[in-house]
């Protein structure tokens, strides 16, 4: 009887999200229907959708179960299909001089953006968020990230809403900035790769130029979103032992440190210091760079993962206090401008020292 108390608890709030959900993969298709590429992604107008409703009609407390579910245990499990679509083997062809410098480029955006954010006075969770869109993947990063420091809605919403909007003007600023600058498809593929924020832009951005940018951009890109499984890890980490030392009670950790005080301890397991997610996006990854995920599962997972990351976004969206967003608005907005600019530096760094032409 529990069970079925519990999924007639979260069903009105599930069906809620569903249907915001499907709005906006509607939305997004049309966009690509009429447009060829969408500009706006689903999850993006999940959020917008899901925050709207919320600010015209309200949210009853039959809702909240269903969506505070999708939020989090949705997302998670989304997570987890996600490692399936990357393949550490595709770094091989992009060269190790190159691997190394997005790496770098991705680490120093990380320090420069959440620096930037915590000078302009963003809250710490919120900071993290901005720097890890900036630098990493855009919105797929920030919905990730947000589960593992625990960031509340109205963070993860404000961070996506303002740099998902950012990208989009990037976007259509680019092939202007290749012609202005005389860059080669090579080189605009490379830059593109490593400034713009989501996969689908990156294709937007360089189809104009071609082929080889295309090619190029998304291989770029895709070395920015494997770093993703080592940032996630390191929040992950730090998160568990700031909890761990604030309050030992709230993570069950008590026992395991009188047992290593008192000598009968050698550590801590990892599934004490890593969410379920995160060890089973790193799991799906390995899974995929050994090639035993084959295509026929790996593609309905990737189609899987980003219906459930757009629902999860929806349910962020119903969880959010649009007045809380808009007060937060100006300096998040900022701080993400002047984080793609010093990304944006690092790029055009990068090119210059490996002389890519």
């Amino acid at each position: 009887m529990f069970i079925f108390d519990r999924i007639k608890c979260l069903l009105p709030g599930l069906a809620l999200t569903t249907v915001i959900s499907l709005v906006a993969q509607l939305g997004e298709k049309a966009q690509s229907h009429l447009f060829g590429h969408p500009w706006i992604e689903g999850l993006v107008l999940a959020i917008v959708l899901g925050t709207a409703y919320r600010s015209i009609f309200g949210l009853p407390d039959k809702f909240d179960a269903g969506v505070n579910f999708s939020a989090k245990t949705i997302l998670e499990v989304a997570i987890v299909l996600l490692g399936a679509s990357i393949s550490i083997n595709a770094l091989a062809g992009a060269g190790l001089y190159l691997v190394g410098g997005i790496v770098l480029v991705v680490c120093l955006s990380l320090a420069v953006s959440y620096t930037i954010g915590r000078l302009l006075g963003l809250p710490n969770r919120l900071a993290i968020l901005v720097a890890c869109g900036n630098s990493i993947c855009g919105n797929s990063a920030i919905a990730a990230t947000a589960p593992v420091i625990d960031a509340d809605a109205e963070d993860v919403a404000a961070s996506i809403a303002f740099t998902a909007v950012l990208g989009v003007v990037f976007v259509l600023v680019l092939p202007f900035l290749q012609a202005a600058l005389g860059m080669s498809s090579t080189q605009y593929g490379i830059f593109a790769g490593l400034t713009v924020y989501a996969v689908p832009q990156v294709l937007a951005a360089t189809a104009p130029a071609g082929l080889v940018a295309t090619q190029i951009g998304t291989l770029v890109k895709l070395v920015r979103v494997l770093m993703l499984g080592p940032v996630i890890c390191t929040l992950g980490l730090g998160a568990r032992r700031i909890a761990r030392k604030n309050n030992p009670d709230a993570n069950g950790m008590i026992a395991g440190e009188q047992a290593v005080r008192a000598g009968r301890g050698a550590g801590l397991p990892i599934g004490k210091l890593l969410p379920w997610f995160i060890v089973g996006f790193l799991a799906m990854m390995a899974l995929r760079s050994m090639n035993l995920l084959p295509d026929a599962v790996v593609i309905p997972m990737q189609h899987l993962s980003s219906i459930l990351t757009v629902m999860a976004m929806a349910a962020l969206g119903l969880s959010v206090d649009v007045r809380n967003v808009m007060n937060a608005g100006g300096k998040v907005i900022f701080a993400a401008k002047l984080s793609l600019v010093c990304l944006s530096m690092a790029a055009f760094g990068l090119l210059a020292i490996l002389q890519i032409a």
